[in-house]
């Protein structure tokens, strides 16, 4: 007995010795650090600040964009960086709306597409293209001739510890090495060319401007429309030059300096060229909106150097996880999707308006972002120790509150709607599937509620809170005949479903039943009375619906109570696995029952469309077994072999041919992993999300409890 108590001591301080021990951060990191050895088009890198991105091939720079084109594109992308095309025809929002009667008590006007020709159709496809995301253009290696072919001996590496792209190659008789770095505060890309040959040969880089092509997922650079645009040449230094681009209603301004004896030159309408004399040249762009205030001109090693420190404090910032101590063979890859997703995220979804779903890297959905997808793409940031760059983006949802009071006062309802697909104006944009949506409508609340739980909170949001709960209770309908409150008239998450005939989907439930508790909450600490129909509300709204189904031994959730033939049709379990989200992104509640929920996501597991699914379906299902007790499911789903959870060599979060980046998979792959280790308000195991079979041994620190 001695003995074995002894044995259990000596455990136990193994044990905790390996969690006192901090993790190295700069080896975590490092390890993890993508390599590159051949020319891939999925394979591009990045830099970036988290409001501006510079995606470049393996050159290092964006020599290629042609060639990268159906990859990862080489896009050169800002927050503010946005244009449309003429209106001649003077189309109007008001054109694309529709009345639709959902049994609210009053008629409601939707934003949507339409089938037949005419002004109403023209409006609402210009406004779903317009305004489009502008790549602000290209900066390449500029060698007569040069193609992808041409490149010999490849050798490229991102170094997400200092925040630097190195690349190494051959072409012809020369070897290149070419370093890139982003400025951490401003839309600035640096870099160094170095040419080493038997003779002075000299370096050349080009800038190349596109026209918008205004298309729905490319990477938005038409080089076929010079007679539509121009760059001009505004002001010349000794080192120096200002040009104004001029696209239609649109200008901005790109600012280039450089450290070497060096010339910049027109060769062509939008397509400039500088070339040094020497075989190094070291060159700065910065690209803004407007010349109102000062343009910096700083040189390559204090981008370089300002970088670097830029990207340790985040590494050491914020929280870490470390699978190195883990005997499962797929721990390796886990670990590395995590650590690339961190860099990913931080330097494209990290700005003063949301994220789209491919981030600052190419277009889809001409360049607008998706207000759904915010909580995918951002409610990992305070788990991970990074509240203020939430905060940052929440504070779009201040500036855009009035449009969102338009779009629910034109439909009836009291306080906020927020919209579905939008730019950075809040406009909403015309859909026939995004406007019936509704589980946008508490993300605000729940994100504001993260913020404040990490004590980074901007008061400015509870009037916020208040009245998009406002609208949330005006929202749901009251059944006399049940005593119990409804949600009808929504396209919900699984959007397989249609607005006209879906009433009561799971997901949308909880979260009404979460965000409508919360925002009670926020006026008890801001003095306020609860409100009685809130409180009415949470008390009586419907719990989930389900349905018996043969051979599982008992109830299955159903994708809404208004479709009892969820698992007989097959496009009733394709498409996303909402039902799951009720327990998984937010904690259980009184209307889910444990039992039931548990079936449900076993008869899911077993016969689920997953050649149909989304990347953040697979993080959501991890979450759900997690809260559910089943932690062999949570990393099972994590790493499903499957082309929608695909994670390519710079850590994007691959789809499909359209979709050959998706953020949100990578946003959520952060989310569930923090719950897998941190747990959950009230869960007291350590690692809730990892099997105990010795497999596991994940280190972990700096992370918080979701709630």
């Amino acid at each position: 007995m001695r003995h074995l108590f002894s044995t259990l001591f000596v455990t136990a301080l193994a044990i905790l010795s390996m969690y006192a021990k901090p993790i190295n951060r700069e080896a975590l990191v490092k390890r993890n650090n993508p390599v590159i050895t051949k020319i891939d088009t999925l394979a591009s890198l990045s830099v970036g600040n988290g409001a501006f991105a510079f995606t470049t091939d393996i050159t290092g720079l964006q020599t290629f964009p042609e060639y990268y084109r159906n990859g990862v594109p080489l896009g050169t992308q800002s927050q503010w960086g946005w244009h449309s095309f003429a209106n001649p025809d003077n189309l109007r929002i008001e054109e694309t709306y529709k009345e639709y009667d959902f049994g609210h008590g009053h008629k409601e006007l939707y934003a949507t597409e339409y089938k037949e020709k005419g002004r109403a159709q023209d409006a609402a496809k210009w406004y779903r293209e317009n305004p489009h995301r502008l790549h602000l253009g290209c900066i390449g290696l500029e060698e007569e001739g040069m193609n992808p072919s041409d490149i010999s001996r490849p050798y490229q590496t991102l170094d997400m510890w200092k925040g630097e792209i190195y690349s190494q190659f051959s072409y012809k008789n020369s070897q290149f090495l070419v370093f890139t770095v982003c400025h951490p505060d401003s839309d600035i890309i640096s870099s160094k060319v170095i040419r080493r040959s038997k003779k002075t040969m000299g370096v050349s880089v080009n800038l190349r401007f596109p026209y918008p092509t205004g298309a729905h997922s490319d990477d938005a650079c038409n080089w076929y429309a010079n007679e539509k645009h121009s760059t001009i040449l505004v002001k010349r230094g000794e080192k120096s030059a200002l040009l104004k681009r001029i696209l239609d209603e649109t200008t901005y301004y790109v600012h280039i300096n450089w450290e070497d004896d060096a010339t910049l030159s027109e060769k062509s309408p939008n397509y400039w060229v500088l070339t040094s004399n020497t075989n190094e040249l070291s060159f700065t762009c910065e690209f803004v909106s407007d010349i109102s205030s000062t343009l910096s001109s700083p040189r390559f090693s204090e981008v370089s150097s300002l970088s670097a420190s830029h990207w340790q404090k985040f590494w050491k910032e914020g929280a870490a996880v470390d699978f190195s101590k883990c005997k499962d063979k797929r721990a390796k890859e886990l670990e590395r999707r995590v650590v690339l997703s961190q860099w990913l995220l931080a330097i494209q979804c990290a700005g003063d308006i949301p994220p789209q779903e491919t981030g600052l890297t190419y277009n889809s959905w001409f360049g607008k972002f998706h207000l759904e997808m915010i909580w995918w793409h951002q409610s990992w940031l305070p788990l991970w120790g990074h509240p203020h760059m939430l905060a940052r983006t929440l504070q779009w949802y201040v500036k855009t509150q009035q449009k969102a009071y338009e779009i629910a006062h034109r439909q009836g309802f009291k306080g906020l709607r927020w919209m579905k697909m939008t730019d950075p104006s809040g406009e909403e944009s015309p859909s026939k599937v995004g406007s019936f949506l509704i589980w946008q409508q508490p993300h605000l609340i729940y994100l504001a509620e993260q913020l404040r739980r990490s004590s980074t909170l901007s008061s400015d949001l509870s009037p916020l809170i208040n009245a998009t709960a406002e609208f949330m209770a005006d929202f749901a309908t009251y059944d006399s005949i049940g005593d119990r409150y409804i949600l009808k008239g929504i396209i919900p998450a699984q959007e397989t479903l249609k607005a006209s005939e879906t009433y009561n989907s799971p997901l949308e439930l909880s979260y009404w039943h979460y965000g409508l508790q919360v925002a009670q909450r926020w006026r008890e600490r801001n003095g306020q009375p609860r409100v009685a129909l809130w409180d009415d509300i949470i008390n009586k709204l419907s719990p989930l619906a389900h349905s018996n189904w043969g051979g599982v031994g008992g109830k299955l959730y159903l994708a809404a109570e208004s479709a009892p033939q969820t698992y007989s049709t097959k496009s009733l379990y394709s498409d996303h696995p909402a039902v799951l989200g009720a327990v998984g992104m937010l904690p259980m509640s009184r209307l889910v029952d444990a039992e039931t929920m548990k079936r449900t996501q076993e008869w899911i597991w077993k016969n689920w469309n997953w050649d149909k699914t989304w990347g953040w379906d697979y993080p959501m299902v991890a979450m759900n077994a997690t809260r559910l007790g089943n932690p062999e499911r949570a990393i099972d789903a994590l790493l499903m072999d499957k082309r929608t959870n695909t994670y390519l060599p710079n850590g994007h979060n691959y789809q499909d041919a359209r979709l050959r980046c998706y953020l949100p998979g990578n946003g959520g792959l952060l989310t569930a992993i923090a719950l897998m280790c941190a747990g959950w308000d009230g869960c007291t195991e350590n690692n809730p999300g990892f099997p105990k079979n010795g497999k596991w041994k994940v280190r972990w620190e700096g992370l918080e409890k979701m709630e």
